[in-house]
């Protein structure tokens, strides 16, 4: 189920390579996994005491499993949806994960309900949770009853949870229960104006502050912003994340993520079918050198992820073709080693970085 995989000594241009050589350096050592049951990895987290939770698509809808030993075995896999949600024709697609106060699993769902002429109150946000030790999640929630997309979720370590969504414009749901309860939808911020196909990224920061990522439209000038709300007392700021400028007239239906890191963030988009990722301190400036351009190509609606590991390198992992490739950085930005490459199902990207400061990409 696992096995070792190094940055290979030659770049590859195209397609997967399963070739195994010899690290760099310990900080451009990954380990790729494959999820369960040949699924489709989406979303992958760790928490404080070092457990993996991973989210991923299969034959029968969205599964969640997990891991004690830095993904050595995982535990029996848990159906996401509950029985009664399910309907005939109905198919759940997992957009994200988060994990919050005691441990507990939240996860953002989308339906085809549109596809099947349901309702439009049936087109919106889907959520579900699992208590620590619970062997399944509860029932499944519809928390926002409008046409909507873009689904994300935050969570912190005190019981706060956001979901974030579009529907012409950027909105979120609040819950300070742990996801028991959430209250009624808030527009962020009026003057945002975001490409409804895209989708959003979200977490809470060190100061306790939501970052959300998405991308404009204003002019058809396809900007990524990264938003900064300090929700106690509803003080919302914003930081253009992008340079490289692309005008488009339509959505270009893109995904990205944004992840938090020891002293801000690290961003991650596409810009004409180019991948670029960005460091942000916890105030939302850019650290220079600013957008960093990778190897990486991306299609509509492929996944990618930046995150942070040891002596300041950064990994960056997205979706092209068949596979799950990455890239490593080090503190200055720079390439450190080159491309890696796995055979991977699906369209999401998933990794995350363990205890002692490693990555870990799903396959």
């Amino acid at each position: 189920m696992k096995r070792v995989a190094y940055l290979c000594l030659l770049f590859m241009v195209g397609g997967c390579s399963s070739l195994d050589a010899e690290a760099i350096d310990s900080t451009t050592k990954v380990t790729t996994v494959a999820v369960p049951e040949g699924g489709s990895p989406l979303v992958a987290k760790t928490d404080a005491e070092g457990t993996v939770h991973v989210l991923y698509d299969s034959a029968t809808g969205p599964k969640y499993v997990k891991s004690s030993d830095n993904c050595k075995t995982f535990a029996a896999p848990i159906a996401v949806v509950d029985e009664v949600s399910r309907k005939p024709g109905l198919v759940f697609t997992g957009w994200d994960m988060a994990v919050g106060k005691g441990k507990r699993v939240h996860i953002a769902l989308g339906t085809n309900a549109w596809k099947l002429k349901l309702p439009e109150e049936e087109w919106g946000f889907f959520y579900t949770s699992l208590e620590p030790g619970a062997k399944a999640f509860a029932p499944v929630r519809n928390i926002n009853h409008k046409p909507s997309e873009g689904f994300s979720l935050a969570a912190d370590d005190k019981g706060n949870v956001t979901a974030c969504w579009l529907a012409g414009k950027l909105y979120a749901n609040i819950s300070r229960d742990g996801g028991k309860t959430f209250a009624p939808q808030i527009e962020i911020n009026p003057a945002y104006d975001p490409c409804n196909c895209c989708t959003t990224s979200a977490v809470f920061g060190a100061d306790g502050r939501l970052a959300v990522l998405y991308r404009e439209e204003t002019n058809s000038e396809r900007d990524m912003y990264m938003v900064l709300w300090e929700q106690g007392r509803k003080q919302v700021s914003r930081t253009r994340v992008s340079t490289t400028l692309w005008r488009v007239d339509t959505c270009p239906m893109t995904y990205y993520s944004l992840t938090r890191t020891e002293t801000g963030y690290l961003a991650v988009w596409p810009t004409r079918g180019q991948i670029y990722f960005a460091r942000l301190d916890s105030k939302g400036a850019l650290w220079p050198p600013g957008e960093i351009k990778t190897p990486g190509k991306a299609g509509m609606r492929t996944g990618m992820i930046a995150l942070a590991g040891s002596e300041g390198s950064t990994l960056v992992a997205w979706r092209q073709e068949d596979c799950v490739k990455w890239q490593i950085y080090d503190a200055n930005g720079q390439p450190s080693g080159s491309v890696g490459s796995e055979k991977s199902a699906g369209t999401g990207a998933a990794a995350l970085v363990d205890k002692a400061g490693h990555f870990i990409v799903f396959r």
